[in-house]
Parts: C-alpha cells; structure tokens; sequence
C-alpha cells in the first residue's frame, strides 16, 4: 500500500487549489484549502456542513470550528485563518446555503456531502493536471498541514498533539520529514567523482 506524500512546494498545492478556482469549482477549491488549513481527516472534513463554519445571525464565518474526530472520538477546536475565511465567504457568496446543508454537498438529490472516493478523485484530478509529484490523495492535505508547520518552526509536541501522535518519531515519519533528512544526505554526499 502506497502511504500519501505531503505537498513539500507551497507554489505546488497553490497551483492545486487554483485549478479548481479558476473554473469556478468553489466547493472543490474549499475541499484544498480547508484540507490544508485545518489537518482534519478528509472523513471528517466531509461531514462538516455550513453552521459548523458559518455564523448565520451574524452573517459571518467563525472564527473556530469544532470537529469531534470520528476515528478517535476526541472534539477538537480548529481556528479558521484568514485564508481559510476568504475561501468560505467567496464559496457562501456563490449560492445561498442553509444551515444544515454539507460544506461538501455530492449532486444529487438527496441531502449527503461526497464520498471519501469523490474527494480522492477531485484530489487526484487536480494532482496530475496542475502536476504535483509525489503520491498525492486526499491524505495528502492533512500532511501538508503538519509539514509546512514543523518547516516553520512549530513545535513537534504541538504537532503530535494535532495528530494525536504518541511519539515525535510517528509524527516525523507521518509527515515525510524523515525521507527529507535522509534524501539530504544522500544528495550532499561527494564521494567519487
């Protein structure tokens, strides 16, 4: 089985995201950004449905999303950056939505968010258009979260806390950050000519 790499080049998972907002796929281009923004399983990111992260009497996004983690049943507390934020009120701003209705609504009648199948295609599709290497899935945004973190400077018991991680050596093998180290080496090595 093939474990899913992080998205190590920010111009990459840009190009990613920018691939379904040029087409005007909101809900597609929320899926990348809220994935990489909040490091939530995609499980758990599909469920979310618009109170969770919209403030209808105030007419505003919220400033925190509160997810309990169907894998591990703990309740987390996610804080929506500013990007993350101007992401939603554009898709808000596209359709009117209700309150009950799923962040990631599929398109058919009934009232059901995708399948952890259509967001791996969604992922993959826009993967191999905008040409991201590396064995990209939905997994993948969750990873980016972490990497990108730990590159700028986060603390490792915070991550492995995000994670629910028991030890800093999962989380590093979690994130790629080990294959990092040891491609370093291999690639500053001068030995024979």
């Amino acid at each position: 089985m093939a474990t899913s790499d992080p998205i190590r080049n920010v111009a990459d998972l840009q190009r990613l995201a920018d691939y379904y907002l040029n087409k005007g796929q909101l809900r597609n281009f929320v899926l990348v950004v809220l994935g990489s923004y909040t490091a939530l399983r995609i499980s758990d990111l599909l469920r979310l449905k618009w109170r969770d992260v919209y403030d209808f009497e105030r007419a505003r996004v919220r400033l925190r999303v509160y997810v309990t983690e169907g894998k591990t049943g703990k309740t987390k507390s996610i804080a929506i950056n500013a990007n993350a934020a101007a992401a939603l009120r554009r898709y808000f701003a596209q359709t009117p939505k209700k309150e009950g209705d799923f962040l990631f609504p599929n398109n058919r009648k009934t009232a059901a968010p995708i399948c952890r199948v259509q967001a791996y295609r969604i992922i993959r599709a826009a993967a191999k258009a905008v040409r991201v290497e590396g064995h990209i899935s939905c997994h993948s945004l969750r990873k980016t979260f972490g990497y990108h973190a730990w590159k700028s400077g986060a603390s490792a018991v915070l991550l492995m806390d995000i994670y629910n991680h028991t030890s800093f050596e999962v989380t590093r093998r979690y994130l790629g950050i080990c294959q990092d180290d040891r491609d370093k080496l291999y690639l500053r090595m001068r030995l024979v000519v």
